[in-house]
């Protein structure tokens, strides 16, 4: 295991998708870092008329453009050079702050959510243009994401829209977003949709409040099936009609499984091939260990002249996971979290009645393979996107300062990771983010960890292998003026007003002039 040296942050810093970059915000200014070197390589200005904080801050899917919006506007600019460079003004009503601010199906389209679900809008980049559409389903700006979704391949975009109390669902042509399809789902209060990984499917679920019910349409809106709950439920999930319905969804990597989690204990895996439900897992109350599952405990020791240490013994007795540490008066329960491996062979997930233990199954021999006991509670778990079976998890709690876990089924038990003796001060400061370095460069897992000050990079590689995907270049940070390069302050393209220009607004479900999607049932006719 390596470790880079620690590089100044702030609480925007962001590795680029590709993981060959991290770009960070200093006030008026944003870095560009090269992993491969450890070099400042750009450094892009935002103005003087910069006002912050910043509300949003992306790279584009390509790893080419960033995002950096405050209240006042959106800035796009290219990463590694001056080649390009865009200003959006007036994108939302003075005095109020965006739902929602991201790239949307390409590097050339951003997407903008206002306040309180007002309108969503689609900015072409190309063309200076805007598409509004009116009233998008947006409960909180932390949900806010899940009102539309872009079908892969095509780009085309689902977006569920609700009026006079009633939801819609429209999908609109890519790229310039003309309404194709508009229809009514049979939902009472929709919370979510999401088009399957192969874009074979569009699904639309119901809140949890009016029970188990998942729509699913084909790629050109047509109505296919509905779940309504596990067909087989288990003897302890008999009364599940009279609890809460869905909490969480999420389709496997390679688009054959649906996993569905709600308030119960259990979770539904759907087939897609037939969009039936296989296989029926059911979280136990007490793991017994066996030869096909590992259950790995932590044990904590503290010295009072060195850091505290953090093992895991793989346990052989009967064992409960720890309950959740709340106010009794506010029970809790379901799924909170369900999160595929790059193979989709092996899905984690997280009980909300115990939040310090993470659940790992096979999807294809349908039963549990090991269960991860911490002492804190998960905050966060993520497997790598490239790697597969390989997992992240970070837990709350000082005793966690700086600490991340790595789990694979090969390892004896999750390994940690401690980034605080990298860090000045040997501890993380203010808020925390980890994330895997989806880097090309080396064969073994990296990760990103940022607290409100510094970063630090770490390759999860032998010391003695030499696989570190970056270099110990020495450079000098660059100051907030940004004097290491000279940079245009403002764009050759400039969208004022952003708005108003074309309108989309779900009302026929023909339209004239539009690339149309494939019919699935075409032949029928």
């Amino acid at each position: 295991m390596q470790f880079s040296k620690a590089m100044k942050s702030s609480t925007q810093s962001l590795p680029s998708p590709d993981g060959r970059y991290v770009a960070t915000v200093f006030g008026p200014v944003v870095n560009v870092r090269a992993v491969s070197r450890l070099e400042v390589i750009n450094v892009v200005k935002l103005g003087q008329d910069f006002a912050g904080p910043v509300l949003s801050f992306q790279w584009s899917p390509s790893s080419r453009l960033l995002l950096i919006a405050d209240a006042e506007r959106i800035r796009v600019a290219s990463a590694l050079d001056d080649s390009f460079s865009a200003i959006v003004r007036n994108h939302i009503a003075a005095g109020t702050k965006p739902a929602y601010v991201g790239f949307g199906a390409s590097d050339a389209e951003i997407c903008v959510i206002s306040s309180f679900g007002l309108k969503f809008t689609v900015i072409d980049l190309a063309s200076s243009k805007a598409t509004e559409i009116g009233s998008p389903k947006v409960f909180s700006s932390s949900s806010a994401s899940r009102c539309f979704s872009f079908r892969p391949e095509t780009r085309h975009l689902a977006l569920l829209t609700r009026t006079s109390g009633k939801d819609m669902v429209s999908i609109h042509g890519y790229p310039l977003r003309e309404l194709q399809r508009s229809w009514a789902p049979n939902t009472i209060d929709a919370q979510a949709l999401a088009w399957s990984p192969d874009g074979r499917w569009l699904v639309v679920w119901d809140s949890p409040a009016h029970g188990h019910k998942i729509l699913f349409y084909t790629s050109d809106g047509h109505a296919f099936k509905t779940w309504s709950g596990p067909a087989d439920p288990y003897p302890e999930d008999r009364d599940y009609i009279l609890g809460g319905g869905i909490k969480s969804v999420e389709f496997s990597v390679d688009a054959q499984h649906l996993a569905i989690g709600d308030f119960s204990r259990s979770v539904s895996l759907l087939g897609m091939s037939s969009v039936t439900e296989t296989i029926r897992l059911r979280h136990p109350k007490t793991v017994v260990p066996k030869e096909t599952l590992q259950v790995w405990q932590e044990q904590i020791t503290v010295s009072h002249a060195g850091p505290i240490i953090h093992t895991f013994l793989r346990t052989t007795q009967a064992i409960s996971p720890a309950p959740a540490l709340r106010d009794i008066s506010e029970p809790v329960s379901g799924c909170a979290s369900i999160s595929f491996d790059p193979s989709s062979v092996l899905f984690a997930t997280r009980q909300d009645d115990s939040p310090g233990t993470v659940w790992i199954w096979d999807v294809q021999a349908a039963e549990l393979r090991a269960v991860l006991l911490f002492h804190g509670n998960v905050a966060t778990l993520s497997w790598h996107p490239r790697i597969p079976e390989t997992l992240l998890v970070r837990c709350e709690g000082d005793e966690y300062n700086g600490l991340i876990f790595v789990w694979d089924p090969l390892s004896e038990g999750p390994r940690s990771v401690d980034f605080a003796p990298h860090l000045p001060g040997a501890k993380a400061v203010g808020r925390v983010r980890t994330l895997w370095l989806g880097s090309d460069i080396s064969s073994h897992p990296s990760v990103f960890f940022s607290d409100a000050q510094n970063y630090v990079l770490a390759c999860l590689g032998a010391a003695d292998q030499g696989v570190t995907p970056w270099g110990e270049a020495e450079s000098a940070e660059p100051s907030l003026s940004g004097e290491l390069h000279e940079r245009r302050e403002e764009s050759p393209l400039h969208l004022v007003p952003a708005f108003g220009m074309r309108s989309g607004v779900p009302e026929s479900e023909d339209v004239d002039g539009c690339s149309e999607l494939e019919d699935t049932f075409v032949h029928k006719r």
